[in-house]
């Protein structure tokens, strides 16, 4: 089975819904995690934003990176600039993916304008997570 971490700065936004979706789409057929060079807790509009997508990432956790620096990881993808750049060396045959998501945890505005940036960010992520998914699990 293969095993997936997603890397982010906070683990609080970007990689939760990355993980969520890379769960929802790949099953059982992978092993799924999620991290950060720091924990900054879930984030909850990341939660409300995948609940409205019908995906429930409310029992989810903020972990840092080097709890994880034993799994053999398949692939790591990074999806932030700061997480590439900071991203710790994982001795391992680990295929490292990058895609830089605007980060919507910065979203401004009225509360409708930052829903938007979240929804925005989230299809960007179920879009992408689909793809990997597709080419690298299923393939």
């Amino acid at each position: 089975m293969k095993k997936v971490l997603v890397l982010c700065t906070g683990n609080s936004c970007r990689s939760q819904i990355a993980e969520g979706y890379l769960r929802h789409f790949a099953g059982d057929t992978a092993e799924i995690y999620s991290a950060g060079i720091e924990t900054h807790g879930v984030n909850p509009k990341a939660i409300e934003t995948m609940k409205a997508d019908g995906i429930d990432i409310s029992a989810h956790t903020s972990n840092n990176v080097n709890e994880y620096q034993d799994v053999d990881f398949d692939y790591v993808i990074t999806v932030c600039d700061n997480a590439k750049e900071n991203c710790p060396y994982f001795p391992s045959k680990a295929v490292k993916l990058h895609c830089d998501f605007p980060d919507p945890a910065k979203a401004t505005g009225t509360e409708e304008e930052v829903r938007k940036q979240f929804n925005e960010v989230r299809d960007m992520i179920r879009d992408y997570a689909e793809r990997f998914v597709q080419v690298y699990i299923y393939s």
